[in-house]
């Protein structure tokens, strides 16, 4: 009988952490890389290619893509 309390009690535990809500700064860095990463590639497009870093050429639209990426990956965990 004891088991059964016990695998109970596991059981709203673990509903507990999936109803758990993210803490106040996960929302703000998800929009945060997400803008970011946006205005690093309209910044080299609009730079002419020259800024963010000039010495990378077209690896700079990767970079962009990338730091937005993380936002979308991180947009996923979001409740």
């Amino acid at each position: 009988m004891a088991k059964s309390s016990n695998s109970t009690s596991r059981a709203v535990s673990r509903a507990a952490r999936k109803d758990a809500v993210n803490p106040r700064w996960f929302l703000p860095l998800m929009l945060g890389f997400m803008i970011v990463g946006f205005v690093w590639i309209i910044l080299f497009y609009v730079s002419m290619h020259t800024l963010p870093i000039p010495g990378i050429g077209f690896w700079n639209v990767a970079i962009g893509f990338a730091i937005m990426f993380i936002g979308f990956i991180m947009a996923t965990r979001w409740k």
